[in-house]
C-alpha cells in the first residue's frame, strides 16, 4: 500500500490560486510548483562561518530558500563567500539602503527583500532593478504592518488590510514602471485575522506569487500555533506559493514547523509522519516516551512514511489499515506489527522501538532504490 496520502479524496483536496512563476535560483516559486519552506538566519553576516553552518543546518532539515540579512555593506559583500559555499538560493534582506541591494545582488543573492518604497525614489529602484535583472535576482515586496508608509496610516488610522494591499500595489508599480515583473509579494502581520485579511484581499488584486508568513508570532509554541492557524487557513484556501514560519526559537525549527504545516494539508510530503494517540489507561506501554523517541531517532529520514504508534486496540487497527507502517499496543507486554496496512506479526514492547526503527528504515530505503531507478 502506497502512502496515505497518495489516496488524495476529493474532499481532501486544495484548488490552489493560479499565480505566475518566478525564480529564486533554481527554486521555482508560484505557477504551481510545490511551496517552498523558508527561514532566516539570526547570525552576524559578516561572520562568514556562523552564518554558512546555520545555512547547512537549515539545509539539512530541508529549507528550500535561506534569507540573510543585509543592514550594511560588510553583510552584503559577505555574501560572496557565502553563496560559494552553500547550496540553497539566498535572499537578501535589504532596508532602506539601495547600495546594500545592488551590492548583494552582485555578490550572489537569487532574491532582494525590499519594500521599494523605502530605498530613496525612482531613480534609486530603477538602479536596483537594473542590477537584479542584471543578475538574475528576483525581488520580493516585503509589507509588514508594523511598517506601514506614513500616508497610509494617516488615511486609515491604523493597519488594516486595505492599507497594507494598497502599500503592496504602490510598490509593485514602482517595479512594472521599470518593466520588472519577477517578484513576489508578502503583507505579514502579527495579527493572525489581519493577515488573513490582508492576502485574500491581495490574492484577488494580483497574479504574482504570494509569501505567507505571519510575522513576529512569538515563541516555539505559541508561535507555531499562530502560524498553523494562519498560514494554514491560507493555503486550505488555495493561497500562498512560498512560506516562512516565524519563530524566537531556533530558525532549523521554523523549517520542521513549515513541514508540518504543509504536511497536515497534503501539499508536501517529508520525512516520517507519525500518527500517534495522545495516550489513556488503555494504553500497552508508554505511547508518549515512544512517539518522543521515533521522533528523535527517525529525523534524518527525508523520505515520506507514514508511521502509526497506537497505545491499544480500539483505534490501532483501523489507523495501521491507512499507515505505511504501524505498531498496535496491547495489555499482555507486546503489541501487533503492520506493514501497508497488513499485520506482519507480533513485537514485544521491549523490543518495538528497534523493531519499528529498522522497518521505517528498510521501507526508507525501498524508496531511495525505487527512485534512483525511476
Amino acid at each position: 500500500m502506497s502512502n496515505t496520502y497518495d489516496h488524495i479524496r476529493p474532499w481532501r483536496q486544495i484548488t490552489r490560486r493560479k499565480s505566475r512563476q518566478i525564480m529564486v535560483g533554481a527554486v521555482a516559486v508560484g505557477g504551481g510548483a510545490p511551496i517552498s519552506v523558508q527561514s532566516m538566519t539570526n547570525t552576524l553576516t559578516p561572520d562568514v562561518a556562523a552564518t554558512v553552518g546555520q545555512i547547512k543546518s537549515l539545509e539539512e532539515a530541508g529549507a528550500d530558500i535561506v534569507r540573510v540579512s543585509c543592514p550594511d555593506a560588510e553583510s552584503s559583500l559577505a555574501l560572496a563567500k557565502i553563496t560559494k559555499q552553500v547550496g540553497v538560493p539566498i535572499v537578501a534582506d535589504i532596508h532602506f539602503h539601495y547600495k546594500r541591494a545592488i551590492e548583494a545582488a552582485q555578490n550572489g543573492a537569487a532574491c532582494l527583500r525590499i519594500n521599494p518604497g523605502n530605498i530613496g525614489g525612482k531613480a534609486r529602484v530603477r538602479e536596483v532593478v537594473k542590477a537584479a535583472r542584471d543578475h538574475g535576482c528576483s525581488i520580493r515586496i516585503g509589507v509588514n504592518a508594523g511598517s506601514l508608509e506614513k500616508e497610509l496610516l494617516e488615511k486609515y488610522t491604523e493597519p488594516c488590510p486595505e492599507a497594507m494591499v494598497e502599500s503592496a500595489l504602490m510598490h509593485v508599480r514602482m517595479l512594472e514602471d521599470e518593466n520588472f515583473t519577477d517578484y513576489k509579494i508578502s503583507v505579514k502581520a502579527s495579527d493572525v485575522f489581519l493577515t488573513v485579511a490582508a492576502y485574500h484581499a491581495l490574492a484577488d488584486a494580483v497574479d504574482c506569487p504570494l509569501h505567507l508568513g505571519v510575522t513576529e508570532a512569538g515563541g516555539l509554541r505559541t508561535g507555531a500555533i499562530k502560524s498553523s492557524i494562519g498560514i494554514g487557513s491560507l493555503l486550505w484556501a488555495g493561497i500562498g506559493d512560498t512560506i516562512r514560519v516565524s519563530l524566537s526559537a531556533d530558525p532549523v525549527e521554523e523549517i520542521k514547523t513549515g513541514y508540518d504545516i504543509l504536511k497536515s494539508l497534503n501539499l508536501r510530503t517529508r520525512g516520517v509522519n507519525i500518527i500517534s494517540c495522545p495516550s489513556c489507561s488503555r494504553q500497552g506501554f508508554d505511547v508518549i516516551k515512544t512517539v518522543a523517541i521515533l521522533e528523535e531517532r527517525l529525523a534524518h529520514i527525508t523520505e515520506p512514511i507514514t508511521l502509526s504508534i497506537i497505545g491499544c486496540v480500539v483505534n490501532g487497527p483501523g489507523e495501521a489499515a491507512y499507515t505505511d507502517i504501524g505498531f498496535t499496543g496491547g495489555s499482555a507486554g507486546y503489541g501487533m506489527m503492520y506493514g501497508a496496512g497488513v499485520r506482519t506479526g507480533k513485537t514485544a514492547n521491549a523490543d518495538m522501538v528497534e523493531d519499528i526503527i529498522a522497518q521505517v528504515e528498510e521501507r526508507a530505503q525501498l524508496l531511495r532504490d525505487q527512485e534512483k531507478t525511476g
